[in-house]
């Protein structure tokens, strides 16, 4: 007879199992293997792309990034330490990668660098006014484009692609609680500065003073 196992308890067992999977898939690959790195790859890559590509604006310039942060992590695989998870490892490179990049780029600024995902689509014709979203999201980029960087990458590391602290923390090689801090100065951050903004646009434009002609009354 079967034993019965909670929801709590199979999803805990599909999490070891995807762990061990894992580790042997990284074992493999570490002894040469390019089919299990290349299970790898097909794993995370989405991920990844998606991650980098809240960096920099093109989808192209993210998948190329992409690619070369699988052919450093590849070169690197000696220096993974098998006790520790792959996957914010892997994120590390990229994002590392990814800002070294856009520090090449001598800083042209964030503007310039965030994924315009729809640029080449044609609206959805379900959404009534695509421009209500659009302003939307070019009000939070304008928002982020103030915060400092090493606070801005934390809030949309978690805010944006829900990666947890911990892994964050990983990724950047920082204490944990250092993350949450930042976490929270920039969200703090965030909202005083979209405040400001919402307040400015919202504020009467004050009349111009009429100009005297010269004429006392």
């Amino acid at each position: 007879m079967l034993d019965t196992m909670t929801d709590v308890e199979l999803s805990e067992s599909d999490d070891v199992t995807g762990a061990v999977n894992e580790a042997r898939l990284v074992e493999e690959a570490r002894k040469g293997n390019r089919q299990a790195f290349g299970e790898l790859v097909m794993r995370y890559e989405r991920r990844l792309i998606r991650v980098i590509q809240q960096f920099v604006k093109s989808p192209e310039l993210a998948e190329d990034l992409a690619q070369d942060t699988f052919l450093k992590v590849y070169e690197r695989l000696d220096q993974f330490d098998p006790s520790r998870r792959f996957g914010p490892w892997l994120f590390r490179i990229g994002v590392n990668q990814t800002l070294d990049y856009i520090r090449r780029r001598k800083r042209r600024g964030w503007w310039l660098l965030f994924t315009d995902r729809n640029a080449d689509k044609s609206p959805d014709p379900e959404v009534a006014d695509p421009r209500q979203a659009m302003d939307l999201q070019q009000e939070v980029e304008a928002v982020l484009d103030q915060i400092p960087e090493n606070y801005r990458i934390v809030l949309m590391l978690r805010d944006l692609q829900n990666f947890s602290t911990s892994e964050i923390a990983t990724m950047l090689n920082r204490k944990e609680a250092t993350i949450r801090w930042r976490l929270a100065e920039a969200r703090n951050m965030f909202q005083e500065i979209w405040v400001k903004r919402r307040d400015a646009k919202t504020s009467p434009i004050p009349k111009t003073p009429a100009k005297s002609d010269g004429m006392s009354a």
